[in-house]
């Protein structure tokens, strides 16, 4: 067997409104268009992906959250109705999509291995988050690859920032480790987006692009400190100031999904490709993705 590789670890940031802005006919609801630099920028990062061989998407949610440990998926097919508690005016998306269950039980016994805890989650009628399922919908819209799908747990808020960054460096050695077993390509997807502090309500119409902009000016600085990071290389120092970034921007970095990324990275230190900075409902996302050497 060939050694397996990371192919791609991408930033894939999953507001509802840009499933809502392209009409796909998974989703219930109607749009008129909006947040166009996201969604363009989401097109350019596709054509480099569809150029690219590999096997499986490997995606970390915080809106799969559990309470105890890390799970993942473990059911080979799954399918349902995912509903964005918060717009559901936005997203309900008939999902249909496979899971590779060798790999992700590969990924939940290394994990194991390492002292953390971790489990599979084999309940046949498992509704996928919508986290998951905007951010795998957003890289690859036609479905045609299997996925795994990997919870946040719940370390950051019953500890601290420091034992649930811990425990996120951790489960990405043992990611990587489990897909060079495996010999399979993988794209890793880390589904959050920046600044996270957003608006309480939104206009009548919620593609009015008239509304659209940061919350506040000191987010923005906040994101732009941490895309000049990515763009340098310099991803240890962004693991650094990770604690500050969270407090100051409420970031969503919070539930571990980039220190997830940069970890199964092995903290890259060349320079990241930015697709697009673009706010949703005054939160700050970037499309931005790393591409291992060799």
């Amino acid at each position: 067997m060939t050694n397996g590789c990371i192919v791609a670890g991408v930033l894939a940031p999953h507001p509802p409104h840009l499933v809502y802005a392209e009409n796909p006919p998974q989703n219930e609801p109607r749009s008129e268009g909006g947040w166009e630099m996201l969604r363009w920028g989401y097109e350019r990062l596709r054509q480099k992906l569809d150029s690219m061989s590999f096997d499986v998407f490997v995606v970390h949610s915080p809106h799969w959250k559990t309470r105890v440990g890390t799970h993942l998926l473990g059911v080979e097919k799954l399918s349902g109705l995912s509903v964005d508690p918060i717009f559901p005016n936005l997203f309900r998306y008939t999902f249909d999509l496979r899971v590779d269950v060798s790999l992700s039980e590969k990924i939940c016994e290394q994990a194991t291995s390492k002292g953390l805890v971790a489990k599979m989650m084999r309940n046949p009628q498992f509704r996928v988050d919508y986290g998951t399922i905007i951010s795998c919908h957003l890289v690859r819209p036609q479905w045609d690859k299997p996925i795994i799908a990997i919870s946040s747990n719940a370390a950051y808020f019953d500890y601290s920032n420091d034992v649930g960054q811990t425990e996120m460096r951790v489960l990405g050695e043992a990611t990587r480790e489990a897909i060079e077993a495996s010999g399979k390509r993988a794209i890793l997807l880390a589904s959050n987006s920046l600044s996270h502090r957003h608006f309480t309500t939104e206009p009548e119409l919620p593609e009015d692009m008239s509304y659209e902009h940061i919350y506040h000016h000191g987010q923005y600085l906040w994101d732009m400190q941490i895309i000049q990071l990515m763009k340098s290389g310099r991803t240890k120092e962004l693991m650094d100031i990770m604690p500050d970034f969270i407090d100051q921007a409420n970031s969503e970095c919070k539930d571990g999904s980039l220190s997830w990324l940069l970890s199964s990275l092995a903290f890259p230190d060349y320079p990241a490709e930015l697709y697009a900075y673009g706010t949703v409902i005054g939160t700050g996302n970037a499309v931005v993705s790393w591409f291992p050497k060799g």
